[in-house]
């Protein structure tokens, strides 16, 4: 009879030893762990990662952009666009000469979304940087499905780039930045009494207009 009570007991035991092993190894199988390095920014569509909107104006920002900097920008356009000139539509349109082109409409039939057709107007610089800023919210309903460019200064690289290709309008002025204010009076300096350049030219009471001063009394 012990004998089988140690057998039973030996048996209950192994089997707890077996279940806390299990949870064990399991805790340690599917523990979570942070990445060591995290995963790229997605630029949202309401301005991007950088904010979007810039304090400088674009006409500052153009002047300074540059070029060869607009056509790596360009590199996250080229997977769906091509901008050589009489280049085929991809899954976007072709993008030679678009600034100064009609919204929505040309570039050899492609089949803009009404959202952009039925816009109106032409591609100008102010246009075109708030459509590179968000397509969404610049043309709500577009099938372009890039979130947009948060970076004001990759915006005006990428501007002047595409300006360079077939385009050639113009760069908008760039605004002169503020005069300095005047310089205010020195600081504690005493303002003049009040009332003293008045009291200094009046004559004294009671002495005539334009009347000389009276003559020293002659000695006896």
């Amino acid at each position: 009879m012990d004998n089988r009570n140690n057998t039973i007991a030996g048996w209950v035991l192994f089997a707890g030893i077996c279940a806390l092993g299990l949870t064990i190894g399991s805790g340690m199988l599917f523990a979570g762990h942070a990445p060591e390095k995290p995963g790229f920014p997605i630029e949202d569509a309401e301005g991007g990662a950088g904010g979007g909107e810039s304090a400088v104006p674009l006409g500052n920002l153009l002047a300074a952009a540059d070029v060869a900097k607009g056509e790596a920008v360009f590199a996250k356009c080229a997977a769906c666009h091509t901008i050589n000139s009489g280049g085929a539509n991809g899954i976007g349109p072709n993008l030679y000469g678009t600034l100064g082109e009609e919204i929505g409409h040309g570039k050899h039939g492609f089949a803009f979304s009404t959202a952009l057709s039925g816009m109106g107007g032409s591609w100008d610089f102010e246009k075109m940087d708030a459509w590179l800023t968000s397509p969404r919210k610049f043309a709500p309903g577009t099938k372009m499905s890039f979130a947009g460019l948060g970076s004001a200064e990759d915006r005006a690289n990428l501007l002047v780039y595409l300006n360079a290709q077939g385009s050639n309008l113009p760069l908008p002025a760039a605004e002169a930045a503020p005069a300095a204010d005047a310089a205010a009076p020195a600081e504690g300096a005493a303002a003049p009494a009040e009332g003293a350049d008045k009291a200094a030219a009046a004559p004294a009471e009671g002495a005539a207009p334009g009347a000389a001063p009276a003559p020293a009394e002659a000695k006896k």
